[in-house]
């Protein structure tokens, strides 16, 4: 019995020990891994005029390799076709995530998780000795759900996390767009403008009417660059303000009128929504109350008389 306890304590220490030295390791690497290659990347530039002998080989940097094994995971599941990938690249674009191997990155990690909780929840168990083949594979087949599943949910909450920021930023772009075309400048003269000062208030629209700007640029009109931000974001208030610049633009329509009538709009659903958050919040509030808050107080107050209780009955 005492050998049995030891050998636990023994283990109890080596874990903790372990668990230290692994967070020690990733605070420092966090803390210098930048100035250590900075201080290597000043190194190989003094030493470019030495023989390639006296050079040092280059170390391969660990992201570095995931970021390269993953797009060619992703190849694997990658549907042939531009018909299979399109719903797959259109979300993609709507989490703000517009490089070109996307996909190719977001398979990859999929079927890398998939193995990865394989191999730790089922296989690992299994050679333990810790459970049985049968909750082995179920332990595993449930891993490996999970690991399909969570990019999706990732996915799917940083799309909505990101549109929430739009919706948020949307009537303060307008209002300043507004000022700027009535100070009379034109709708591509005054993005500029407009972008920059986005850029430091709401960092995700600004971005995307960056991307729009340059669209622009390069020859559409900003009726078309509207149209490209409306379907990148998947949003019916972007899709309205597109069709609006459009029909300004091949009607001769009033624009200014339209887009304070648009900023009003938003505006007053922007605060709709903060009241229902609000009014929401007491409903969920009540929940962790229910869970947490009461039982601690149930035991404040009944404690003693439990004790009480125990000590008359045990007499």
């Amino acid at each position: 019995m005492f050998a049995g306890s030891e050998m636990f304590s023994m283990g109890v220490f080596v874990l903790v020990f372990a668990g230290i030295w692994v967070a020690a390791y990733l605070i420092f690497w966090r803390a210098y891994g930048d100035d250590a290659r900075a201080i290597a990347r000043l190194r190989g530039l003094s030493s470019e005029g030495e023989p390639r002998a006296l050079q040092q080989t280059p170390r391969l940097d660990f992201t570095e390799w995931v970021r390269s094994a993953l797009p060619r995971l992703g190849a694997l599941m990658l549907p042939q076709g531009e018909s299979g990938t399109a719903q797959l690249r259109s979300q993609l674009a709507q989490a703000g995530l517009y490089q070109a191997n996307a996909a190719k990155v977001f398979l990859g990690a999929k079927l890398a998780l998939m193995g990865l909780l394989l191999l730790l929840c089922g296989l690992l168990p299994f050679l333990a000795g810790v459970v049985p083949l049968p909750w082995a594979m179920v332990l595993g087949a449930l891993a490996s759900a999970a690991g399909l599943l969570g990019p999706n949910v990732w996915l799917h909450s940083r799309i909505r996390r990101r549109q929430r920021e739009l919706l948020r930023a949307l009537p303060d772009f307008l209002d300043m767009l507004v000022l700027c075309l009535e100070g009379g400048l034109s709708l591509t003269a005054a993005l500029p403008r407009v972008v920059g000062e986005m850029l430091q208030v709401h960092p995700t629209l600004g971005e995307e009417m960056t991307i729009t700007q340059q669209t622009a640029n390069l020859g559409l009109s900003a009726g078309d660059a509207f149209k490209q931000f409306a379907a990148r974001c998947g949003l019916a208030p972007v899709r309205d303000l597109a069709s609006v610049v459009l029909q300004s633009e091949r009607f001769g329509a009033s624009l200014v009128k339209t887009l304070r009538t648009h900023a009003d709009a938003y505006r007053i659903e922007r605060q709709q929504r903060a009241e229902e958050q609000a009014q929401k919040a007491a409903v969920k509030v009540l929940f962790p109350m229910l869970l947490f808050i009461f039982p601690a107080i149930f035991i404040v107050l009944l404690g003693p008389a439990a004790f009480q209780i125990a000590q008359l009955f045990s007499k």
